[in-house]
């Protein structure tokens, strides 16, 4: 692992992590296993005090999408093309606003968007 690998897996690994799964039964190691239905344990989370929700994957964000519980998006884009495979959000209408770009030395780019349900329910 390079040094950006290495402060990364720092900062991770001692986080308190929660695991959306339907395959699993339990998990071990700083974790927890999410209870009962995905978009009502994630409402429960955010009321929650503390800081954000990271999440990943491709099912589990157009769900909490749909409901409309994601506030903020990050996306990490590396220059590499994907020629099949499951697209991010497919079906899910949102409306983005660009905040903050970077560019690293590698070509990728991390692009942070919030969305619009935000401001509506100011």
């Amino acid at each position: 692992m390079d040094a950006t690998e290495v402060a990364f897996a720092e900062a991770m690994d001692p986080m308190w992590k929660v695991v959306a799964s339907t395959s699993l039964d339990a998990v071990d190691w700083n974790a927890e296993l999410l209870d009962g239905d995905l978009v009502d344990a994630v409402r429960r989370l955010k009321e929650q005090p503390g800081r954000g929700i990271s999440l990943g994957g491709v099912r589990l964000p157009v769900a909490l999408a749909a409901a409309g519980l994601i506030d903020e998006y990050t996306f990490v884009v590396h220059p590499v093309i994907a020629g099949r495979g499951p697209r991010l959000l497919d079906g899910v209408e949102l409306t983005l606003e660009l905040v903050e770009r970077r560019e690293f030395r590698s070509g990728a780019t991390v692009q942070r968007y919030r969305t619009d349900h935000i401001d509506s329910a100011a």
